[in-house]
């Protein structure tokens, strides 16, 4: 495994680029230099011409990098849809081949690499490719952002289940409350559960608005330790 993580979700609204945003951070406090993609970002608002991708430019942010936004974020558009589909209405086709020459280029120039989906693993870039085809490409293992309520069972088990097909590394599992949600039976049972079936551990339970991520940044950190695998 290489020397960073590719974050992913059971389903879209699940606080990805929060949590991923909270790794980075936590990161770079502890001494780590972290660099970080958001390959595809969909929904981007337009000031002065140009298509502003809020998810990335937080991401910089809590890394505290100033690499050029082009390899953060290859590709940025304008409709809320799957990447495959929002490039397509602005007539445009996603290259795998350039969001990897970006991660290359980033890993080289830092010690860590954090990547952030859009959606779910099989969310698509284009008509042939999915996320899971590029964090197979990318070889690095997955952390799975997932709800607290109910069906994150299901959910959560499915995005394990396509990832182990692929052979793809599953670091652990981050129970988001994306919203201030109560807790009900559901959601005080349902990691155990999760955990007991998949084998894959919850790495935390993240509380609403909290900034304390310091389970995850401790297993991040254990992947620190060696180089970058070949890409395919």
């Amino acid at each position: 495994m290489g020397r960073g993580i590719f974050i992913t979700g059971t389903d879209t609204g699940v606080g990805k680029t929060y949590v991923a945003a909270g790794i980075a951070a936590g990161l770079r406090r502890s001494g780590v230099d972290v660099g970080v993609m958001k390959p595809a970002e969909t929904g981007c608002r337009r000031k002065a011409g140009r298509l502003i991708p809020e998810d990335a430019l937080r991401l910089m942010k809590s890394a505290g990098t100033r690499d050029p936004l082009d390899l953060v974020n290859p590709y940025r558009f304008k409709n809320p849809l799957a990447p495959s589909l929002a490039a397509r209405l602005e007539g445009e086709l996603i290259d795998p081949v350039k969001i990897k020459t970006a991660f290359k280029k980033l890993s080289r120039i830092h010690d860590f690499m954090i990547i952030e989906g859009a959606g779910g693993i099989m969310v698509p870039l284009r008509h042939d490719y999915t996320y899971l085809d590029l964090v197979r490409a990318f070889r690095l293992p997955v952390v799975i952002v997932a709800r607290p309520s109910l069906g994150t069972i299901n959910h959560t088990l499915l995005t394990i289940s396509a990832l182990r097909h692929e052979g793809i590394s599953v670091l652990g599992i981050a129970v988001n409350y994306a919203q201030d949600t109560r807790r009900g039976l559901a959601e005080t049972t349902s990691p155990s559960v999760i955990e007991e079936i998949s084998g894959i551990p919850v790495l935390d339970v993240i509380v609403h608005g909290s900034r304390r991520f310091d389970s995850l940044v401790l297993h991040c950190k254990s992947r620190n330790r060696c180089g970058y695998p070949k890409i395919i």
